[in-house]
């Protein structure tokens, strides 16, 4: 599913490389874990791996998504198969109601009313969260923010999930919460997973991979 090739990048204005000679691979339904230090690099790998987020910098080496070069994806593609959650759940709200959340992203692709309604409402309900369609976005707490963004990210049917310290700012219970649903995502769907965290104590163990950078 991804393949990296001897990533080195290094960000405009800097002489200095964040990632040197990265190698490495990750298969269709795994669960890949990238563990490190502050400033090694963690969150700009996995910008790196999807198209609309790679940052300005000098780049060598190969990334490929499917067998395609992550550059080269075309833009519909890579919105729709490569999903992204950070660490900040308030940073990837963009509405203001729960409803059209979950909607926005299907709205901007064009895809039907009555196509976006029955996505909406089907990953509504695995999530558990249809009682929250009226709810305003800002009356969310942080728990339910961040499930709000995968669920609004798997609503558009991903192949891949990044998730860039998904629970840095979750208390435990949502932070477990998050992590269950992640791994029952990879369970029923098959999808991949590839995850930067640090709270590894609910998905070390569960991990096909663990990617550690110095």
């Amino acid at each position: 599913m991804i393949n990296v090739s001897n990533l080195s990048f290094g960000y405009a204005g800097s002489e200095e490389l964040v990632l040197n000679d990265i190698t490495f691979s990750v298969n269709k339904g795994e669960v890949a874990l990238v563990i490190g230090e502050s400033g090694s690099g963690k969150t700009t790998l996995l910008k790196m791996l999807n198209k609309s987020m790679i940052p300005a910098g000098r780049y060598s080496g190969d990334i490929t998504f499917d067998g395609m070069d992550i550059r080269n994806l075309d833009n519909r593609v890579s919105a729709e198969k490569i999903g992204f959650v950070g660490q900040n759940p308030d940073n990837q709200i963009v509405t203001d109601k729960v409803w059209h959340e979950l909607a926005f992203e299907l709205e901007n692709l064009g895809v039907s009313n009555s196509d976006i309604r029955r996505r909406v409402a089907e990953m509504a309900e695995y999530f558990g969260i249809t009682d929250w369609y009226g709810k305003k976005t800002d009356e969310l707490s942080g728990g339910q923010k961040q499930l709000l963004n995968l669920a609004s990210v798997m609503v558009m049917r991903p192949e891949i999930l990044l998730l860039d310290e998904p629970t840095a700012q979750l208390d435990p219970l949502a932070r477990k919460k998050f992590i269950d649903t992640v791994l029952e995502l990879n369970r029923d769907f098959g999808i991949t997973v590839i995850c930067v965290e640090h709270n590894l104590s609910q998905i070390y163990g569960m991990a096909d991979k663990v990617l550690a950078l110095e």
